[in-house]
Parts: C-alpha cells; sequence; structure tokens
C-alpha cells in the first residue's frame, strides 16, 4: 500500500525565512506497479480505442506516409511544449535559429536542445528490442542536462529529498513530496519491470508509466521532461507508434492545471482517470498531427509548383522535402542536408528564393547570412495555437511537474 514516511527538515542557522525553520514533514511512498489495478470503466476503453485509432491514422495516413520532415516536426513539437511546461518557453523561430547557429544560444535554448536530444535518445531505446533497465532512464536524463549547467547531476539519481512547491529553500508547505531518495532505485526498477510487461493496454501502460516516475521524481531537476519522454519510449516499444511521435506535451501544456489534477489522481489511487485523460490527449494530439502532415505536403507542392516543378530526386527538389528539418540554413548547411555539393546547393537555395519559398536573413552574434522557411515556422505556430484554442482555458498552475 502506499504510504508516507516521516521526515526532519534541519533548519539552517542563520538561514532565511522558512528555510532557517526546523521541522518534521512527510514523504511520500507510492506502492509497486507489480499490485496495480486500473478499472477498465466503458468511459476509459473508449477513450484508448479512440487514441489507438488516432494514432492508426497518423501512422498509416497515404497522404503523410514516409513524409520524414514531418516526423522531424513532430519530435521536436513535443520537445519544445515540453519544456514549456517547465517555464522553459522557446519559440521555434529562435528554435531554427540556435539550431543553425549554436553559439548563438542561451541556458533556455540549451536547455530545450537538451529536451530534443533526450527525446531522440527515448525514440532509440524504444525502437530496441532488449528489456529497459534503469541504466536507460539515466541516459535519457544524461542527454537532457549533458550540455547545460547542471551537467554534474545529468544521468545520476537523486541522493538527496526533493519536493514540489514555491519554495526552493525547504519543502515547508509542498505541493508534493516524493519518497526518500533511499527509496528511489527500488521504485525505478520496480518501473522499468512494468514498462517491459506486454500484458495491458499499451496507451493505459504509457499514462501509469508517467504517472508513476513523476511521482517517483528520481531526479534533482529534469523530471518532467524525461517523464514525458518515457511515454514515447513505452508506446514505441509497444509498436503503437513507429515513424511518428504524437506530441502529447502540446495538449498537456494547453491546460496544465488539468494535467497536474490528473497526476494528482493517481497519486490517490484513481489511475483510471488520469489514464483517461491522457489517452484523450494523445487522442488530440494525434489528430492535429495528421493535420499538420497534410499542411506541410501542402505547403511543399507550392514551393514545387513556385520553382517550375523541379525534377524529382534533384537538388531543389529534395531540399524543399527537407526545408521542415532545418527552416533556418545556409548553403552549406543545405548541401550538407541533402547531400549535394556546394554549387547545386546554391542554385538550389537560390531557386527557392525566388520562388518565394526561402527569404535571406542575418543570424547569430556573429551576423551570419542564411535563409529561412518562415512559412515552415509559421505553421508549427499556427499548430501549437490550433491545439491550445481547440482544449480547454489555458491555466497557470504556478507548478512543475
Amino acid at each position: 500500500m502506499p504510504r508516507y514516511v516521516r521526515r526532519h527538515w534541519e533548519g539552517v542557522p542563520g538561514g532565511y525565512g522558512r528555510s532557517a525553520r526546523s521541522f518534521d514533514y512527510e514523504a511520500f511512498v507510492p506502492d509497486t506497479l507489480d499490485s496495480l489495478e486500473v478499472d477498465y470503466s466503458a468511459g476509459l476503453v473508449e477513450a484508448i480505442t479512440q487514441a489507438e485509432l488516432a494514432i492508426r491514422d497518423l501512422e498509416g495516413s497515404a497522404n503523410i506516409a514516409g513524409l520524414e520532415s514531418l516526423s522531424h516536426q513532430l519530435l521536436r513539437a513535443e520537445s519544445v511544449a515540453s519544456s514549456w511546461i517547465e517555464g522553459l518557453q522557446l519559440s521555434h523561430r529562435r528554435l531554427a535559429r540556435v539550431l543553425f547557429d549554436a553559439d548563438a544560444a542561451d541556458g533556455t535554448a540549451r536547455a530545450v536542445m537538451g529536451n530534443i536530444e533526450a527525446m531522440e535518445e527515448a525514440v532509440r531505446l524504444g525502437a530496441e528490442a532488449r528489456p529497459l533497465a534503469p541504466d536507460d532512464i539515466l541516459s535519457i536524463h544524461r542527454r537532457l542536462l549533458e550540455r547545460t549547467p547542471d551537467a554534474a547531476i545529468a544521468g545520476r539519481l537523486r541522493d538527496r529529498q526533493n519536493w514540489i512547491g514555491r519554495d526552493p529553500g525547504s519543502p515547508y508547505g509542498a505541493e508534493f513530496v516524493p519518497p526518500p531518495e533511499s527509496e528511489v532505485p527500488g521504485l525505478v526498477a520496480d518501473l522499468c519491470v512494468f514498462m517491459n510487461r506486454t500484458d495491458l493496454p499499451a496507451i493505459a501502460q504509457a499514462a501509469v508509466a508517467h504517472a508513476q516516475f513523476e511521482t517517483i521524481h528520481p531526479f534533482a531537476d529534469g523530471n518532467g521532461r524525461v517523464g514525458r519522454a518515457l511515454i514515447h519510449v513505452v508506446l514505441r516499444r509497444r509498436g503503437v507508434v513507429e515513424d511518428f511521435v504524437p506530441p502529447v506535451s502540446v495538449v498537456l501544456a494547453a491546460n496544465v492545471r488539468r494535467y497536474v489534477d490528473g497526476l494528482m489522481t493517481f497519486r490517490q489511487g484513481k489511475p483510471a482517470d488520469w489514464c483517461e485523460v491522457f489517452a484523450r490527449s494523445l487522442q488530440a494530439a494525434s489528430k492535429a498531427s495528421v493535420e499538420l502532415g497534410g499542411q506541410l505536403l501542402s505547403l511543399q507542392d507550392s514551393w514545387r509548383e513556385g520553382a517550375g516543378r523541379p525534377r524529382r530526386g534533384s537538388a531543389t527538389d529534395k531540399l524543399i522535402g527537407s526545408l521542415a528539418r532545418r527552416p533556418i540554413l545556409d548553403i552549406n548547411a543545405a548541401g550538407q542536408l541533402v547531400g549535394v555539393s556546394y554549387p547545386q546547393a546554391r542554385k538550389a537555395v537560390l531557386s527557392l528564393e525566388a520562388a518565394g519559398a526561402l527569404k535571406p536573413v542575418v543570424v547569430g552574434r556573429r551576423r551570419k547570412r542564411a535563409w529561412e522557411a518562415s512559412a515552415i515556422i509559421a505553421l508549427l505556430d499556427d499548430f501549437e495555437f490550433g491545439v491550445t484554442t481547440s482544449a480547454e482555458p489555458r491555466a497557470d498552475s504556478g507548478r512543475r511537474t
């Protein structure tokens, strides 16, 4: 059974505010997942079924099948939204600029780029057939933080108590206090055993794995982003998704209050309620992704028309199909992106500039000359805005998950 452990906080002599106070508090220790029981009500079964159908439409749509640029954009949309939930706000234009010129990246940009790398690691792990182990979760965390000021804790389980609340100095008045540090290794190992199971619906498994991870909160920082990456590990390992990452974080970010409340209901012994919230969020993300894929194809068709219908497989044709991966680039980057020589890349870039697909820009501290596919960036902004406005009103919870 879940339980609370009474702990003592020793105040700091001469400290300021609440951190100077000594007091007792309680840390929550969840039950292991081997005894978890989910009540598959009619509502939950219907939500899971609809989510599965929406993902199947995303994976099997004849129009967007093999659209590699969509795969990259969905992964980045998931990473940007997952970072947004943690208060790390970065526009898609800024992300495109720092992907072009890493020297221009500030702390927020480096954190979001780390989230992209963590998501890529999650997708890689999801494609492997071997059992998932605690070291794999550590590897996702390592990729998340290894290029940030928190690199010293990257890939390491926490060795002290943490908490969720507004006061970073002490757990006094915290909204949630995760298990003591001594409980973390065993709970993470149990979580991996659960994620290796194949005897329950994959979407419910992803929902429970994420909620349990957030409850354990095994790292000093980065828990929310790693926990949302684990969703995609489960969905890919179970074969629910293969080519695309349904950006469920975009939907969760649209109403943070509902998201946090869903995690709380899980901790209160109501996993079915959280699973239903998660399944409906996944359904919405998948439906929106299909629409984004169609819009991206229409945009590429308009570019091909404007460029005079370039020969299939030509440098210009390849660049049109790849711009969503690098919306800001120079001629060298264009050549590397599509595997052609500098003269061929230059001809393709200038052709797309003439067609209105690319516009010249100056980027970064060194004022580098580049070209921007602004329509791609606008498409992603519209995608996120559409998901947000179709969800319930955004709630500022003031919490970090």
